[in-house]
């Protein structure tokens, strides 16, 4: 395991009492209130935990109320199958046609050549993908994985070699960046089938994906035995129902990007909020660093630069995919053009953090946050 990893799981392991609210360990909550005289009983309920590290990239909790354990484990490997599945479906770097698998890769490499059939699942994904494009101010561009990839080449060597990283040129950046339309997209209702008019056209998901998967996740959680938990996936946080512990809901931390990596005491807000997601987008979880300055992963599609506005940019709505999606395109922004965005979007709010310290949320996020006297 790598040190970036291993501070991942550390930081993770921290959170989980903070972020069920300062719950006990896993299998010592207290049972739940007996019924009144004529009600049927209802059994206790205790908290369980239980961490993923092989999907995504990235490390992934999942704190659940149940029965027992024998009942927490059940629903825990529902929930992590369905993150492995996922994760090789939305892959853009590796093929599971071995598995029986058409991910991204795949398509990336036959649909140049001719429409490819894919699953509904993924097949949702895309089509989801391309009709909020708009909604995004094409922001968020499934079609850019031509220049995402050479970010991706140029970050990986630079993280390999330090000393010897460097920017892509803008040249090779533009050329690919001429492959990128949205539009250049070919999806077939009927027979789920992906095509490219521009051979050359790459698709990217991952600004989507992770929020994407934990809300299949959730939905599956939710309609089965165990509605409380909440699952934490580098930056994607789905709630369920409220802890099941007399809580009205789960506590959220907001990290401070300067000390994410390193312990639970940068948290700079804390938001109590159940049912729905929490999704940030930032700076300070992939990047490189080119003659002291760091290039995070969230690329601008109009400069084809990394966005500089926000150190991070968090949302807040029911659907995870969604938010996750938001998260991008408001982070890519000016702050008032990002902030009337959101605004203009119903059910959807937004926390705002700036490289000087500052904070910003809209006015319907005050009631859940801890800083404007939210308590749970």
């Amino acid at each position: 395991m790598d040190m970036k990893r291993f501070c991942a799981l550390l930081l993770i392991l921290l959170l989980l009492p903070l972020m069920a609210a300062c719950g006990s360990s896993a299998a010592s909550t207290q049972p739940t209130a007996s019924p009144a005289a004529g009600q049927q009983e209802v059994p206790a309920l205790s908290r369980y935990s239980v961490v993923f590290m092989d999907t995504f990239d990235t490390v992934i909790s999942l704190i659940g109320y149940a029965e027992s354990e024998e009942a927490f484990n059940a629903q825990a490997a529902v929930a992590h199958q369905l993150f492995v599945d996922l994760h090789k479906r939305f892959d853009c770097y590796n093929s599971y046609e071995d598995e029986g698998i058409v991910s991204v890769y795949t398509v990336n490499e036959k649909a140049p050549l001719g429409p490819v059939q894919v699953d509904p699942i993924l097949y949702a994904l895309l089509k989801f993908s391309r009709n909020h494009y708009e909604l995004s101010k094409g922001q968020t561009n499934i079609a850019l994985g031509s220049v995402l990839s050479i970010w991706h080449e140029y970050r990986e060597a630079g993280l390999a070699d330090p000393e010897s990283a460097v920017l892509p040129p803008f040249e090779l950046l533009s050329a690919a960046s001429e492959h990128a339309d949205i539009n250049d997209l070919i999806l077939d209702d009927e027979k789920l089938t992906v095509a490219f008019a521009d051979p050359s056209l790459r698709l990217d998901v991952g600004a989507v994906a992770k929020g994407y998967a934990a809300e299949i996740v959730a939905k599956a959680l939710l309609g089965g035995p165990m509605p409380s938990f909440i699952i934490s996936a580098g930056g994607n946080v789905r709630m369920g129902e409220p802890p099941a512990d007399g809580r009205a809901n789960w506590g959220v931390g907001i990290q401070d990007p300067d000390g994410a990596v390193y312990g639970t005491s940068d948290i700079v807000e804390t938001l109590y909020l159940h049912g729905c997601s929490v999704v940030t987008s930032g700076d300070y979880q992939r990047y490189y660093t080119v003659d002291g300055t760091n290039y995070c992963h969230l690329i601008d599609p109009d400069t084809l630069m990394p966005g500089t506005y926000f150190r991070s940019v968090s949302i807040i709505t029911e659907d995870s995919g969604y938010a996750d999606l938001l998260s991008t395109a408001a982070y890519l922004m000016p702050y008032e053009e990002s902030r009337a965005f959101i605004e203009s979007l119903p059910g959807v709010e937004a926390l705002w953090l700036f490289a000087d310290g500052s904070m910003e949320m809209t006015d319907g996020l005050r009631s859940a946050a801890k800083s404007q006297g939210a308590t749970n």
